[in-house]
């Protein structure tokens, strides 16, 4: 089967928003084994929508659009498909009392004609229940082609498509997943299978030059690709069976890691992120963790509690932005911010003994710099940033770094720089399993 996608929304192309949706459902159609050789972006347009699912059901067997299934006058996703595949769209009566008793829920306004909109349902259609909102997954089948309909919020897509819409494909491919337990034939079909080493520290040169010569093989293939601080090793094994797809990359993941270039820097697999793996290290060490942070104002704090548990060992996040709160939180003297000024290396190490001596906490990081894109100076540009360690039963440390002179960027690399360097601090007291 060949499966493809379509995200509506006119906000994708101007790049409003980044399209969470197309990565979500291509990785799953690839876990079921379905090959995808397209994907189509379009904004919330009529005609250029029925062209673009003209264009899919010529060259794919399954149609999966994300988007286009609200309340509003420009929602207009299940109306073209209705169009192009000659259905009518009929109202759902049990559809619009679940609505109604969502809007209730939540004590929402309801709006009689968003509700009818919302509850018409292309004839035959199977409805795929929205756990989250009031738009319902559709999963509509005519002419030996099948369209799925979904809402565009991820937070209500993703839910339906792990609850009923893999299940529903699993029916009828006739078969079970990749890296489930059953066995399922295979009907003449391939399985695919992929798994991804994540590597810190070092650039994707290094990275690449350790696996060469896995790169060059053609089953599994391993691919590595750039994430903000990361090189990601992605590797893909297709096979007539899901068993024997994933013991193929389960073998090469495991060579990966025994690569004495990469493995001390490899701190996870998959989805696994350098805070959940800093959470790791500190829970094995007994540790906690205290953070003082000017230049990311709690950014770091942020992707520490993106990890659920992270109170076990994460005690408290200080945002110092200002001197004042620098001396009066963190007792950095005085005389060290007019010698040396906010962003420095003594200002850095002073934050993270203040952090330490204020929480009691095992462990302290520290950040300061010059974000940007003003406050700049020839003996301190924009993008400069130092990022201090102290704790651990380790003396001081601190690291200098340039990262551009894009603000969000700085940011977004001082406080992934700053796990990176604490994770490493930590030591080696965890193992990736594969």
């Amino acid at each position: 089967m060949i499966g493809e996608i379509i995200s509506v929304g006119t906000e994708l192309l101007l790049g409003q928003i980044t399209n969470t949706n197309a990565r979500f459902l291509a990785e799953r159609l690839a876990e079921l084994g379905i090959d995808s050789y397209y994907q189509q972006v379009v904004g919330d347009n009529r005609e250029r929508l029925a062209a673009a699912l003209r264009l899919a059901l010529a060259r794919s067997d399954l149609v999966v659009v994300g988007g286009g299934l609200g309340p509003t006058e420009d929602d207009l996703t299940k109306e073209t498909v209705c169009e192009v595949l000659g259905l009518r769209l009929l109202p759902d009566p049990a559809l619009a009392g679940e609505i109604r008793g969502v809007l209730h829920r939540r004590r929402s306004q309801v709006v009689d004609a968003a509700v009818a909109k919302q509850s018409l349902v292309p004839e035959g259609a199977v409805v795929l229940p929205n756990p989250v909102g009031t738009a319902p997954g559709l999963f509509v089948s005519a002419g030996g082609k099948y369209v799925v309909l979904l809402p565009g919020p991820p937070q209500e897509l993703e839910p339906i498509v792990r609850r009923h819409l893999i299940p529903l494909l699993e029916d009828l491919l006739g078969r079970t997943a990749p890296g489930s337990s059953g066995e399922g034939g295979s009907g003449g079909r391939s399985f695919l299978f992929s798994r991804i080493v994540k590597v810190c520290y070092l650039g994707e040169p290094q990275v690449e030059e350790a696996v060469r010569d896995l790169i060059h093989c053609p089953n599994p293939t391993v691919a590595p690709y750039v994430s903000i601080g990361e090189t990601h090793l992605r590797v893909t094994a297709k096979a007539g069976r899901a068993e024997e797809a994933r013991s193929l990359v389960e073998a090469t993941v495991a060579e990966i890691c025994r690569r004495e270039a990469l493995r001390p820097y490899i701190f996870g697999l998959d989805d696994d992120t350098i805070a959940l793996a800093c959470g790791r290290r500190l829970t094995a060490r007994g540790l906690t963790l205290a953070v003082a942070e000017s230049l990311t104002g709690g950014l770091v704090g942020h992707l520490l509690t993106e990890v659920p548990g992270a109170s076990r060992y994460f005690d408290r996040d200080l945002v110092v932005y200002s001197n004042q709160a620098k001396t009066s939180l963190l007792g950095v003297p005085p005389e060290v911010l007019a010698e040396h000024g906010a962003v420095s290396e003594q200002t850095a190490v002073a934050m993270a003994r203040g952090a330490l001596a204020a929480s009691g906490a095992g462990v302290a990081v520290a950040l300061t710099g010059i974000a940007g894109p003003t406050g700049g100076t020839a003996e301190k540009p924009v993008g400069l940033v130092y990022i201090a360690l102290s704790g651990a039963g380790q003396p001081d440390e601190c690291h200098r770094y340039m990262f551009g002179q894009d603000r969000r960027l700085v940011k977004q690399r001082a406080a992934h720089r700053a796990l990176v360097l604490l994770w490493l601090r930590l030591g080696d007291h965890d193992v990736v399993r594969v």
